[in-house]
């Protein structure tokens, strides 16, 4: 294997990972209870759409590789531990901060995989792919601040971590 194949798979681990997100935040968006988590998770569902749209255009360069070439593996793990939120009972927020959690660990696994193949993407000298993989990261980080803040709360606020606490 060299440098390319490696990148082409980690592109497909991506897509992979974005493809079952899409099924999953469905599930989640309905399960949260706090508005603005519920609108959070919804807001992502339509950006994840478009992310696997970038990587699309991505593919489409590349001959013979295709997008569903390659299963990821922890983002299953990952969502089976997101099942585990799903199927939490109790107070509302407690449910949230669950929901959070996950949600959060789900967020930093895909900002790692997309600095990693943006850094691949780079050495190859695959400029236009760096452009799309870059908007995509981006996204990413937004909605991991985007968790952090509900979770910790703002100025006026308690997060729901705290409410939970409470």
């Amino acid at each position: 294997m060299n440098l390319e194949e490696l990148y082409q798979e980690q592109l497909q681990d991506i897509y992979s990972a974005e493809t079952q997100l899409v099924d999953f935040l469905h599930q989640v968006s309905w399960k949260a209870r706090d508005n603005d988590l519920k609108k959070a998770f919804g807001d992502h569902l339509e950006e994840t759409k478009g992310q696997k749209e970038r990587l699309e255009k991505i593919f489409d360069r590349y001959a013979g590789v295709k997008p569903g070439g390659h299963a990821c593996h922890a983002m299953k793990g990952l969502i089976r531990e997101g099942k585990e939120a799903l199927d939490t009972h109790g107070d509302s927020e407690i449910i949230d901060a669950h929901l959070v959690a996950n949600a959060y660990r789900i967020e930093h696994y895909e900002i790692a995989a997309y600095t990693t193949a943006i850094s691949m993407a780079k050495a190859l000298g695959h400029d236009e792919d760096v452009k799309l993989l870059k908007e995509n990261l981006s996204q990413e980080n937004d909605a991991s601040d985007e968790l952090n803040k509900m979770a910790d709360g703002g100025m006026f606020s308690k997060g729901l971590h705290e409410e939970a606490a409470s």
